[in-house]
């Protein structure tokens, strides 16, 4: 006999399971704790099996009968149904853990990571993602075509994040390579849209060039008011001419004191090459006078609250909105332009020596190490120099 919905709701649980056929191998089972199961019963090659249809009330009668006759016709053409479902959960399983995200995850933890990136480098590339996985996080890296890829771009460049569009182009291209590298999939979507993006437009930082306000600056400096280490981050930035990013992730154990050189990995670098940078007698002065604060471990410049991060991005620019400088007549990257402009103008040292001393490299690596060492010295001459002169703006001797 066929089971009715009304005996299937005055079953009651028992101390032991127990089973209910309704018919063609579909039966009820009702354990003790009151669940009842869908089961169906089959033969495979003259072999008993069995597969779950789900519970009830959530499949009702109706529904359970409609999938044991749909599971039948899949048995009578010879198929396993209960050796699918297990085959499409492990093939799900292991799309889950091939998912766009999960491999650009794998690609930051394990690759990126492991080669000792910076942690700002790291906080980056998380932050793409996080910018790309709405759109194509959840897909299998493998089916991510360059129309799904180019979406969340447009998206950004039209929101004006043009360089951001870039970036993130480019890291989905190394996320993709490596996911083709470690068998996940199999080209690179990204690699036909290059000429898609629009150009990001140059950015310019504000920046004093005249020398009668760039010694104002400095007297500001001296003057101002503030947490010790940022008083030293604002005296040292004028005189080294590195990225304020490059700056902010100094560590003490790339500062050689005896040689006078600060070497910055390649890692922390924009172009992925070590930079080193002579130190003028001022510039050790300084950090001799920082080390004693900050006791010469870890950062050079380490956040206010923890000596276990680095400066905070906006330290040195929140200085100056509070010595009265506006975002528009000074930035911490505008002491990059500031040295570059006056050095040149001074006339006495080689443009590329200054470009070198900018970390400007050469896109020839050869020819880029080749100019390294050719104009080390005079960058060792130029740094002393520069300092000398800032002393100079500082004091007004210049305008003597």
């Amino acid at each position: 006999m066929s089971l009715t919905a009304l005996q299937i709701r005055a079953f009651s649980p028992g101390a032991t399971a127990y089973k209910r056929a309704d018919e063609r191998g579909l039966y009820l089972e009702i354990f003790p704790n009151g669940s009842k199961l869908w089961r169906l019963k089959y033969y495979v090659g003259g072999k008993e099996k069995r597969i779950a249809l789900g519970a009830w009330p959530e499949v009702s009668l109706q529904a359970a009968r409609l999938e044991r006759d749909e599971l039948r016709l899949r048995i009578a053409k010879g198929e396993d149904p209960a050796l699918t479902r297990k085959k499409n959960k492990a093939t799900a399983k292991i799309s889950a853990a091939n998912t766009f995200e999960s491999v650009a995850r794998e690609y930051i933890e394990i690759k990126m990571v492991g080669e000792g990136r910076a942690e700002a480098t790291l906080l980056k590339a998380r932050w793409f993602l996080d910018l790309l996985k709405p759109a194509i996080g959840h897909m299998p890296i493998s089916d991510v075509d360059p129309q799904m890829m180019l979406a969340p771009l447009k998206k950004l460049e039209a929101r004006g994040n043009r360089e951001t569009a870039k970036k993130c182009r480019s890291f989905a291209s190394r996320v993709f390579r490596y996911g083709a590298a470690t068998g996940r999939c199999t080209t690179d979507p990204t690699a036909i849209l290059k000429g898609a993006l629009l150009t990001p437009q140059a950015r310019h930082y504000a920046a004093i060039l005249e020398p009668e306000k760039l010694g104002e600056l400095l007297r500001a400096i001296d003057t101002f008011e503030c947490y010790p280490i940022t008083k030293l981050a604002l005296k040292v930035a004028p005189h080294i001419f590195v990225r304020p990013g490059e700056m902010r992730h100094g560590e003490w154990q790339e500062i050689d004191f005896e040689k006078a050189i600060w070497t910055i990995p390649a890692g922390k670098m924009k172009a992925r090459r070590t930079h080193a940078v002579p130190l003028s007698r001022q510039v050790l002065e300084l950090l001799t006078e920082l080390k004693a604060i900050t006791g010469g471990q870890g950062y050079i410049f380490p956040a206010f609250h923890t000596r276990l991060r680095p400066m905070s991005e906006n330290t040195i620019n929140s200085s100056f909105r509070r010595m009265g400088y506006s975002k528009d007549e000074m930035t911490a990257h505008g002491f990059r332009s500031t040295a570059s402009t006056l050095l040149n103008e001074s006339g006495l040292w080689h443009p590329d020596a200054i470009e070198r001393a900018l970390a400007h490299g050469d896109s020839n690596a050869i020819r880029g190490t080749y100019n390294r060492g050719q104009y080390w010295d005079e960058r060792v001459k130029m740094a002393q120099w520069w300092s000398d002169y800032l002393d100079e703006l500082r004091s007004g001797r210049a305008f003597d």
